[in-house]
This record gives C-alpha cells, structure tokens and sequence, in this order.
C-alpha cells in the first residue's frame, strides 16, 4: 500500500546564532515558498538553538502532528551540530557511519591538499534506514528519512511521515531542495498544487488597500476551492497575494486571473505591477521601452535611489549617471 500524500508541513532551523539579533533565518523563507509549490500546507516554523533538549521536544511535537518536517543547520562536524543524533534518538535510529560519505569527504579535502580532520567523520554519521542527500557546494551532506515500521517501533506509529535535514548555508540547502521538490517530495505531494497571482500597489497605505478590497475577497474563502488572500505592507508599497490550491492548473490560472482582474477594476493605476515585477524593475523597463535614460543627483539620500536603479540587470541600457553631493 502506497503512503498517503503529504498534506501538512512544518520547517525547524536549528542553530543558537538565529535567536540573536545578528543572523536572520533566511532559509525558512525560501522553504516556504518549495513548499506551499507543492501543494503543501505549511503548518508552522519554529526557530530553536542548540540544546539537546529543546531541540529533541521541538521535532517530537512536530514528527507527530506534521506529515513532512524540514531541519535546517546543526549538520556540522563541531560538538555543537546536534541535528542528526537528536533526531535519531527521537525516533529510535542507531547512527551508522556510511563509507562512501567518509571517501566523500576525504576527496574533498584532498583535492584542496588538505587531509579531512578526524572530526569530519561524524557527518558521515547516518540514521539507519535514512536516504543521504549528496552536497556537491558543502561538506554536510543532507538527509532523508521515510518513517515506516520497517524502521522502528516509532517509525510504524508515525508511518507514512518524512523527516527533511538539510545543511545551514544557502548555497548548500537550496539545490538540495530543489532536486527534493523535483524528486521524493513530488512524488508524496498529491496532485493539488498551489497557484499563485500578486499586485503590488503603490500610493496607498495598508489599511486603505484593506478597506478597498475586503468586501471582494471576503467572498472567496466560501468558494470551492476557496482563494487564500494575504495582504503585506513595507514601506512605499502593499504586496496582495492570492493563492489557490488545485489538481488543475488552468482552472486554477482562470480563477486566478478573473480574481485578479476584480481587484484591479477597484484598485485602479495605484497597482504597478501584477508579474511580481519590483518597482525598480517596473521603471527600469519602461525608460528601456521609451529608449530614455535617466540621472540623479542625490544629498541625504546617500545614494538610495541609484542604488535601486542599478540593483536591475541590464540598468546600464538606461542609468547614465548619479551624483551623491
């Protein structure tokens, strides 16, 4: 019997350094973003340091309400990544030492002239049962775990879960979720995915958006299926996302579009951008299609507004030049 699809989700980023005021938990949002592709309805995230103890009652909770759990950082080789063993123990797992990741890691070093230090070895430490995640950008390799009772008491009592543990650096973690969303996690995700559409709406502020366009999305989350609304504020703009979770994606686009189109008839020219273009984008590509090009001369702002402009590919074809007097 095939396990049932994967329906819920939460992420876990594991590392001391993320609850302090100098190191922000980027990861979890481009997770969010693989996730909800798939589908998947993103449950919670949970920021934790590292202690055996917080980390082992954290992913316990989470293992046993949460069909996939996704662990990122704590896979290091310093006595403080804890990831691994944590969650080997929780779920009943001895730690084996798998050769092909210790010849992996020694050819690593190797070809940088080095020779791999003995405390490498523990991330060729691998829950039995688990599937290992190659990391071509790192040395901590990733790792899959598809509960079953073939692995365990605990793994028959939480049947048909995945637990996801990927390596901190972004460089490291997001190729290896991206062949996950192409690979296993396809495979468990059903067929409904998420579908998604936003305006970004300049010119006004945030409760004067919500005024505007609540009578007409309030109406959405009755229909089937329902469109979830998210409204977002920064400074000089409001972000609308709709989102529309379907086995069918031009009937998802087609709703998309006609919701899309009943916020733009209200909204009006405040809206810049339906593409998920930036306003930089936006006005960059107009002085292209214009054939214009454009210069500043800038005091307080320090530069600010070039930096924007230039923050596009291709602004050269129209920033000519900046002043910061």
């Amino acid at each position: 019997m095939s396990a049932a699809p994967l329906a819920t989700a939460e992420i876990i980023a594991v590392g001391t350094e993320l609850l302090g005021s100098t190191r922000v938990d980027t990861n979890s949002l481009f997770l969010s973003d693989r996730v909800a592709s798939l589908g998947i309805d993103l449950r919670a995230k949970s920021v934790v340091g590292d202690d055996r103890g917080r980390l082992a009652a954290l992913f316990t909770a989470a293992v046993a309400r949460t069909d996939l759990v996704i662990l990122t950082g704590g896979l290091g080789p310093t006595d403080d990544d804890l990831t691994r063993e944590v969650v080997a123990g929780a779920l009943g797992l001895e730690l084996d030492e798998d050769p092909a990741v210790v010849a992996s890691l020694e050819q690593r070093f190797a070809r940088r002239g080095l020779q791999m230090p003995p405390v490498n070895r523990r991330q060729a430490m691998v829950p039995r049962g688990a599937t290992v995640l190659e990391n071509p950008n790192g040395t901590a390799p990733g790792l899959l775990i598809e509960l079953s009772g073939e692995l365990g008491e605990i793994g028959g009592e939480l049947g048909g879960r995945v637990v996801v543990l990927l390596p901190g650096p972004p460089r490291e973690l997001q190729p290896m979720m991206e062949a996950l969303c192409a690979g296993r996690l396809a495979a468990r995700a059903g067929i409904s995915r998420a579908h998604k559409v936003s305006l970004f709406i300049a010119g006004k502020g945030e409760s004067h958006v919500e005024e505007i366009v609540q009578p007409i999305y309030s109406r959405w989350t009755a229909a089937d299926p329902p469109i979830e609304t998210t409204i977002l504020s920064a400074p000089g703009l409001v972000e609308l996302h709709l989102t529309l979770r379907s086995p069918d994606p031009v009937a998802a686009r087609r709703v998309l579009d006609a919701a899309r189109a009943e916020l733009l008839a209200v909204l009006g020219h405040d809206v810049f951008s339906t593409d998920g273009r930036s306003l930089e984008e936006v006005v960059g590509g107009l002085l292209r299609d214009r054939q214009l090009t454009v210069a500043a001369a800038e005091s307080c702002t320090g530069g600010l507004l070039m930096a924007r402009l230039t923050d596009v590919p291709g602004s050269s074809a129209y920033v000519l030049s900046g002043v910061v007097t």
